[in-house]
């Protein structure tokens, strides 16, 4: 726990950093860790002036992130939120200097296969929604599974993002960016199915959300997870090869897009299914050119001379 006090002397310049990143709109989400990161950072300052903040003190905070048992990912996000709220005191003149430019970060496993299911499981997972809001339940598996939202955005989904008519969905995603993804009629037929049944919202800021909880409010995160995990639990109990797998909600948009590829997406349409920024992020999915590579080697018969070897 962070003591309040010991964040007064930043009162400013923590103000000016939101302010920024409300300004380049920065997601609900970032702002929410950049600011959770910044404040542990500024905990550990113990009221030391900014400009007066060296790499030092950036490196020794860093090295305490990772010896309370934080991995390199967690590590390198601090590191970003805090070069970033150097960047913004430069903006606004609290400091002349970035004290963070010259740290590195730290090394992160590169192209880790991603964890996914088979499109035998991913398709086996919509038969074990269980509950009293089947519909909807099902609904949000799908949209994760076939259209590849994350949970962030099933959250945030509106009924007025859906388009029945050209079967398609507006998705706001990271970094506040739009994509908009075709559905297959299944999947129309199941939303139209959904928004008929849908909970009747009690907040007035909750009526445009297309998912709606028992208590009549937006769903939440947390929800969707909880979800997620029934169904996976589910899954495991019918499927007891998958016992071992780290299954999560993020696990169906992968599966998703190991699904598209295997069927010959093009990755730079996959990219844009998903939302990537980066074609490198949707990178992490050429296992399944791996695949498709060794299965074509399979076919390979060379007709090689036979050399025989002189005994010793």
């Amino acid at each position: 726990m962070i003591d309040p006090t010991t964040l007064e002397p930043y009162e400013r310049e923590i103000h000016l950093f939101l302010i920024y990143m409300k300004d380049r709109e920065y997601s609900k989400d970032t702002q929410k860790a950049y600011m959770h990161d910044l404040k542990h950072f500024l905990h550990h300052l113990h009221g030391k002036v900014i400009p007066e903040v060296s790499d030092i003190d950036i490196m020794e905070h860093l090295s305490n992130v990772r010896e309370s048992g934080a991995g390199a990912r967690y590590r390198n996000r601090c590191q970003s939120a805090i070069r970033l709220f150097f960047k913004v005191m430069i903006k606004f003149n609290v400091t002349k200097h970035n004290p963070t430019m010259d740290i590195e970060k730290a090394k992160v496993e590169k192209k880790r296969k991603p964890t996914f299911l088979e499109k035998q499981y991913l398709d086996a997972s919509m038969q074990q929604v269980k509950g009293k809001y089947l519909v909807r339940d099902v609904s949000i598996i799908a949209l994760m599974s076939y259209a590849g939202l994350r949970v962030s955005e099933i959250v945030r989904l509106n009924t007025i993002d859906v388009n029945f008519e050209r079967s398609e969905i507006g998705v706001l995603g990271k970094g506040e960016k739009w994509r908009y993804i075709p559905l297959p009629p299944e999947l129309t037929q199941l939303l139209q199915l959904c928004l008929s049944e849908r909970i009747p919202p009690k907040g007035k800021k909750d009526e445009m959300a297309f998912f709606i909880s028992q208590f009549g409010r937006r769903i939440s995160k947390r929800m969707v997870q909880t979800i997620s995990e029934k169904t996976f639990n589910s899954l495991i109990e019918e499927f007891p090869q998958l016992q071992g797998m780290k299954l999560s909600a993020h696990k169906l948009r992968h599966s998703f897009a190991t699904d598209l590829l295997r069927n010959g997406a093009d990755l730079r349409a996959v990219q844009e299914l998903l939302g990537h920024e980066d074609i490198s992020t949707t990178q992490i999915y050429t296992h399944v050119f791996d695949e498709a590579k060794r299965k074509a080697m399979g076919n390979v018969r060379p007709a090689l001379p036979i050399f025989i070897q002189k005994e010793n």
